[in-house]
């Protein structure tokens, strides 16, 4: 009978559950500058986070199983617990609920590749699924918005946008609060790419607020690079739709110059960023808030992705060889 009994209690866990899944990303043109309204390009890649969600009884418990930088799930961890809460206001839910979440799934949790926003959108599907609200995807990204305040303070929106539709796209935030432009691109075939990680977990609150401080208090030189960066993303949307990837990776190559100048690189992100080009990358800039986190090189063309992920993985750096434009929504 006891047997009986738990075979029971399992099977109802199995069958009432909410399950969720949320894309990684990278940027190749514009981040922080989308935070202020300049657009950028977005592009979701082949890794997602897996979320399973149950209610639970003994207030929240997380138990995340991705593979993640040294100390992400310590760091991150007061950010979770608030954007969690803030997910179930925003699903008009007790943000006390008792819930048990675990998080998996192909993404590594490291900074730069968009891993709150998409654990944001697989546990708020994981909600959705598990308490019967049958909300849109419009409804899940407005939610994962909301999530994403906890970890970025004022957030663009293009983490959890990519997070929730995938593909590859032109994003553009409103300042005012309205409609974020949201465009789809389509290109030939799927580009590789490299991704690396510094191994350093990044506070993308205090650089996004570090990047407005400094804007506000030397307009003489922030905001020329604004423009400069406007008009990269513009180049760069030209130059990917037209397939001139050699163009794309001068652009990219820019992109991480002007970063650097507004104070988000960092001495590891430039290292990776100049092994990346020695070996042959044509193009790679820092990806994400910066300050840490992640380093994106365009690498196309299996045997160059190869060649650069095997140099990053010799030095014993964590590696994610992937492509942009893949079809993923």
């Amino acid at each position: 009978m006891f047997l009986f009994k738990l075979f029971i209690d399992w099977l109802l866990v199995k069958i009432y559950m909410g399950k969720g899944s949320g894309y990684g990303k990278v940027i190749l043109f514009g981040e922080h500058f989308v935070v202020h309204g300049v657009a950028g390009i977005v592009s979701a890649i082949d890794s997602s986070t897996e979320a399973i969600v149950t209610k639970g009884k003994n207030g929240l418990v997380v138990k995340d199983d991705r593979k993640t930088a040294k100390g992400y799930s310590k760091e991150k961890r007061l950010q979770q617990i608030e954007s969690i809460e803030r997910m179930l206001r925003a699903m008009r839910l007790d943000p006390k609920t008792a819930l048990d979440i675990w998080i998996g799934g192909s993404l590594p949790g490291f900074s730069g590749l968009g891993a709150s926003a998409a654990s944001s959108v697989a546990i708020a599907r994981g909600i959705d699924e598990e308490f019967c609200l049958n909300l849109s995807d419009e409804k899940i990204n407005q939610i994962a918005y909301e999530a994403e305040i906890a970890y970025a303070g004022n957030p663009s929106g293009i983490d959890n946008t990519a997070a929730t539709y995938g593909g590859l796209m032109w994003f553009k935030k409103n300042p005012e609060g309205g409609q974020d432009l949201v465009e789809h691109l389509n290109i030939r075939t799927p580009i590789e790419i490299v991704i690396c990680s510094t191994g350093k977990v990044a506070n993308t609150k205090a650089m996004v607020e570090g990047v407005a401080e400094r804007k506000k208090t030397n307009p003489d030189k922030y905001n020329p690079l604004f423009s400069q960066a406007a008009d990269l993303a513009i180049a760069g949307r030209r130059a990917l739709e037209r397939g001139d990837l050699e163009e794309m990776g001068k652009l990219m190559n820019e992109n991480h110059k002007i970063l650097q100048e507004i104070g988000v690189s960092s001495v590891e992100l430039d290292y990776l960023v100049n092994i990346a080009r020695k070996q042959g990358a044509i193009g790679a800039k820092l990806t994400g808030g910066g300050g840490g986190g992640c380093m994106v090189a365009l690498t196309p063309g299996k045997e160059l992705q190869e060649k650069i992920t095997k140099t990053f993985q010799a030095e014993g750096l964590d590696v994610l060889a992937t492509k942009i434009g893949v079809i993923t929504h």
